[in-house]
């Protein structure tokens, strides 16, 4: 049953964040898009050893733990000064492909020279921890937390604040905080805290080139804090290896202590309003964001949170909407509750001017690189919800990384632009044996195009995207190629599912990439449409002249070759219809086949987040409902979705955001094709849906 009209409010307050304990998995964050602050149960960062991020295995990290209690930007980026210069092509192997020698950025390690520019190359540069802001008490030092009693605190979803309270030797506390919507400062109301014998640490990091970690506490001589007094407060000036950013600290009433090289104390009244913004001039690996640089008028704690307020009630009643009940069907509640949050935790995360890591604005995976191959998972729900400002902003990257894709293209011998899957603040790929090879995210930039302008209608759009919609499709048309009149993908080439990397010199034609490249390749025919230019027929010929996915048992493999598929990891075949329209290559009778078969017999331990969703859209593309809701809902480990909303993977990638937009996208095609045809969503189910419409 559908229904018209949902009070949003209740909605999302329904859904708000409650938490009474500790618990090391579920920090909540405030933010902006382009800047987090991530707090503990005080509302600051007071216990971070109580919230680990793990050394993944088989990295050669120090075995200091990271943590979920991060100050993040965009914008903040470091590299660790090597030993000598390293250049990409220590750490390039050349392959014999198609008789013709093809350069690829892979992990080399054929000799010390080589491993070390490696190490280096994946290492740096990586994402900062720009500060740790915690309570201590009068003398300074780390409290516990068996000091708190009566502890409580409220992730107030509708406003963006987070309303903490807590008792410390018989005196009560309340904490109010809170991030403003366009500048990178963090606001903090504080009541009760010289009562309770608590001071605020200010602590500033090196950077760490760890997989898992991005502060580095043990080289106080690498970087260097200068604090400058104001009239109406104090200016911290940071510089490590070149990358220099500011802190500006506005208390008013109260007094700052210098405690150490990198650390000062902030001595509050009981009535206390702190804030403290960061911005960067652009310098050494930081990246220059307009709004973000240094000397603007310092920000009052107060006005901070009355611009969250206003700024997250202004996001809440615009875009999309959805409410879901059922009274034999605790699922729906439950669902409803993953939606919202994801809503919430990919707005702070996942909308700024970079493509996002995977774990945001919290903590470092992959030591805060983003995944171009992710950018899909992570943002395109944003136009499908009616939001796609938040989605534009990143999508904007590709235009700036646009002549690093061509380079990379040219040098392989193809033309247009060959984009990569692993990057930081530099224009440069990462060495990876698996990432060099994958090609699924080459038509992502077309996709997030195309939904940006199916959500605005906006012939900019089309003028700002349009080089580099084109200079994509060039690519994928010139890396099919033709074999007995049809055109093949590959090898080599490493699919969606990883697992096929030690074979990727043989791989080819994996159905989901089969059909993406037909969708994206059309897509860019319809904008020289749109734009009044000549049809390429390169890409006609190419898009309809694809070879058919290979078909095994009356299923679809994941390869065309032997092993044709292995059952663990991303089962991405399934992606061909669902995540990709209908494009008249792919039977719905073998894909339905396909589906049975996945449900059967695969490796649920072994998925990834995204892999739930990718299997809910292509139910509900084929009118199972049922199916689609029971992958959404699948008990399997990584699809446990925290009490902050956070899709927990594992203890070194304790929340992963693709997991979070792709519940957000599969509920976008089931809406719409409730509307369309009303069984997006189980029958018995009450759903109330606003503003959706917009999907691939």
């Amino acid at each position: 049953m559908t229904q018209a009209t949902i009070d949003r409010r209740a909605v999302i307050e329904r859904h708000d964040v409650r938490q009474t304990t500790l618990d090391g998995r579920s920090p909540v964050s405030v933010g902006n898009g382009e800047f987090a602050f991530t707090v503990d149960l005080t509302g600051l960062q007071s216990f971070p050893d109580h919230f680990p991020v793990e050394r993944r295995p088989n990295e050669p990290d120090r075995d200091a733990p990271g943590t979920l209690l991060g100050t993040q930007a965009q914008w903040a980026w470091h590299s660790i000064p090597g030993e000598r210069e390293y250049e990409l092509s220590e750490s390039t192997r050349w392959y014999d492909i198609d008789g013709r020698p093809t350069p690829y950025l892979e992990e080399v390690k054929d000799t010390a020279e080589s491993a070390d520019a490696t190490r280096w190359l994946r290492a740096n540069p990586h994402r900062l921890d720009l500060a740790r802001i915690g309570f201590v008490d009068a003398g300074g030092e780390a409290i516990r937390p068996a000091e708190l009693e009566r502890a409580e605190q409220t992730l107030s979803l509708w406003e963006g604040v987070a309303r903490s309270s807590f008792e410390r030797g018989g005196a009560h506390v309340d904490v109010v905080t809170a991030v403003h919507p366009d500048r990178d400062a963090v606001g903090i109301e504080v009541r009760g805290a010289r009562a309770a014998g608590l001071a605020i640490r200010v602590a500033f990091p090196y950077g760490s080139g760890d997989w898992h970690n991005a502060a580095d506490w043990g080289r106080p001589d690498r970087h260097s804090t200068i604090v400058i007094e104001r009239e109406d407060g104090w200016l911290v000036e940071r510089e490590l290896d070149g990358s220099r950013y500011t802190a500006r600290i506005l208390a008013p009433g109260a007094a700052l202590e210098r405690v150490g090289e990198h650390e000062v104390l902030l001595r509050v009244s009981d009535d206390a309003r702190v804030s403290i913004e960061f911005a960067t001039d652009g310098s050494g690996d930081m990246v220059s964001i307009p709004g973000r640089e240094p000397g603007r008028d310092p920000l009052d704690a107060g006005d901070i949170v009355r611009a969250a307020r206003e700024h997250w009630a202004r996001f809440w009643t615009t875009g999309s909407a959805i409410a879901l009940a059922s009274d034999t069907d605790a699922r729906a509640a439950e669902l409803e509750r993953r939606i919202v949050l994801s809503q919430y935790v990919t707005a702070v995360n996942c909308s700024g001017s970079l493509p996002p890591q995977e774990t945001g604005l919290v903590c470092n995976s992959w030591r805060g690189k983003f995944h171009l191959e992710m950018h899909w998972w992570h943002a395109a729900h944003f136009p499908m919800w009616g939001r796609p400002e938040l989605l534009r902003r990143s999508l904007g990257w590709y235009v700036d990384a646009l002549e690093l894709a061509r380079e990379t293209a040219s040098a392989q011998g193809f033309a247009g632009a060959r984009w990569p899957k692993q990057l930081g603040s530099a224009m440069r790929d990462t060495p990876s044996t698996i990432g060099v090879f994958l090609i699924w995210q080459q038509p992502h930039p077309i996709a997030l195009a195309e939904l940006v302008y199916r959500a605005s209608a906006d012939r900019a759009v089309l003028d700002r995207f349009a080089e580099m919609v084109f200079e994509t499709a060039e690519f994928m048309a010139d890396f099919a190629k033709e074999v007995d009149g049809r055109f093949v993908l590959g090898p080599p080439l490493i699919p969606a599912q990883e697992s096929y990397g030690a074979d990727r010199l043989r791989m080819s034609n994996p159905p989901f990439e089969l059909a993406y490249w037909r969708w994206a390749l059309r897509v860019a025919a319809e904008w020289r449409a749109r734009l009044g230019l000549e049809p390429r027929a390169s890409w006609e010929r190419v898009a309809e002249g694809l070879v058919e996915p290979h078909v095994r048992g009356g299923v679809y493999t994941a390869v065309d070759v032997d092993p044709f598929t292995i059952r663990e990891d991303h089962p991405s075949m399934l992606g061909a219809l669902g995540f990709v329209p209908d494009v008249g290559m792919i039977d719905p009778a073998v894909m339905r086949a396909t589906y049975l078969d996945v449900v059967r017999e695969w490796d649920w331990a072994s998925t990834w987040g995204w892999d739930y969703p990718l299997m809910a859209m292509t139910a509900s593309r084929l009118g199972e409902p049922a199916w689609a809701i029971d992958a959404l809902m699948n008990d399997a480990g990584k699809n446990e979705v925290v009490a902050s909303g956070h899709n927990h993977q594992n203890g070194s990638l304790p929340l992963y955001l693709p997991g979070n937009g792709g519940l957000l996208a599969a509920i976008a095609v089931m809406a719409d094709r409730h509307q369309r045809s009303g069984d997006g969503f189980p029958a018995d189910w009450s759903v109330r849906l606003e503003g959706f419409g917009v999907t691939m």
